[in-house]
């Protein structure tokens, strides 16, 4: 029986994806929008074995157990009922970036499960279809499925919460210096946190405005307008986790290093470089920036005690079947 190797790229959100409608059918909460990280990838391999009597998991080459492989294996359930198959698979993926760290790992995972096991069975599928479906394993799953930079439609129904290309890769010289401080697994993952964010006092009034910051930072976008490009990024990014202090249970993803990243990045704007910080569900910091200032961001990040490793991406393109 054929297998099938898929490589998918992480994304980062500029407008964020918190809470959903719908927890089970990952229905958002509000639309969002982001962009694929060139050169960062997961890579997913999909092998049928007919001899199995349940789902293998093989994680950056450990076999995986727990919570990691309850997710896999829903995922996949999900998606052999789509298919109407009922072989268990093999899963051998690993990721080139720290997982469970704030690099949307789960999204780089589940798309290219998705497009992996799709085309291992020969299921014929259309990107907005794919893009749902691996929505169901994790909701920025979505958007790693289409190519460069990316809108997620929030929506009451499955088949209309879908993602779309806004633009090709190449549209803007954007890039993503991030900066690792930690490599540690979060303790408490983004799917545990979407549950809560209801418990927020805050999370009404950052979903009534995210509908006007998505429009914003698309019209900021559009027109390379870096300057209000940047506001409305470090707003959104900075409500998502004024709504994850204030859940219940709190999540405190910041360590010093973060909060001291997050300062300097917006000083570094005011002397005239193009840059602005944006953080997903863990401490490290995404430094967008456009590519002429790259290098000096990098330098001045290489200086900051506390910064242990860093990530370079451009925009990046769509999951793709690569075997």
């Amino acid at each position: 029986m054929k297998t099938a190797t898929a490589r998918a790229h992480p994304n980062i959100a500029f407008i964020k994806y918190w809470g959903n409608q719908d927890d089970v059918l990952r229905l958002p909460a509000n639309s969002s929008l982001s962009m694929n990280l060139d050169g960062l990838y997961t890579q997913t391999t999909v092998i049928p074995d007919e001899t199995l009597f349940s789902d293998v998991l093989v994680l950056n080459g450990e076999i995986a157990s727990g919570k990691s492989l309850e997710r896999v294996v829903t995922h996949l359930n999900m998606l052999r009922q789509r298919c109407e198959i009922v072989t268990h698979v093999r899963v051998e993926s690993a990721n080139n970036f720290p997982t469970g760290t704030g690099i949307a790992s789960s999204a780089s995972a589940f798309a290219a499960l998705t497009v992996a096991t799709a085309a291992v069975f020969e299921i014929s599928m259309t990107e907005r279809e794919l893009t749902t479906l691996a929505r169901r394993g994790s909701g920025s799953a979505s958007r790693s499925v289409p190519t460069g930079f990316v809108e997620w439609h929030a929506a009451d129904t499955h088949a209309d919460s879908f993602a779309e290309s806004i633009a090709a890769p190449e549209y803007w010289n954007l890039v993503d210096v991030v900066a690792i401080v930690s490599d540690q697994h979060k303790a408490t993952g983004s799917q545990e946190g979407h549950t809560t964010a209801a418990t927020s006092d805050l999370q009404i009034a950052r979903v009534n405005g995210a509908a006007d910051r998505l429009m914003r930072c698309k019209q900021a976008f559009l027109a390379r307008d870096f300057a209000t490009f940047a506001e409305v990024v470090e707003l959104d990014s900075n409500l998502m986790h004024a709504v994850m202090m204030t859940s219940r249970p709190p999540l405190f993803y910041w360590l010093p290093t973060t909060l001291d990243i997050m300062q300097r990045v917006r000083a570094w704007r005011s002397q005239g470089l193009n840059v602005c910080y944006t953080l997903d569900a863990g401490p490290n910091v995404h430094c967008l920036c456009t590519a002429d200032a790259a290098p000096e961001i990098q330098r001045q990040l290489q200086q900051v005690a506390g910064v242990m490793d860093i990530k370079i991406a451009t925009p990046g393109g769509a999951a793709v079947v690569i075997v």
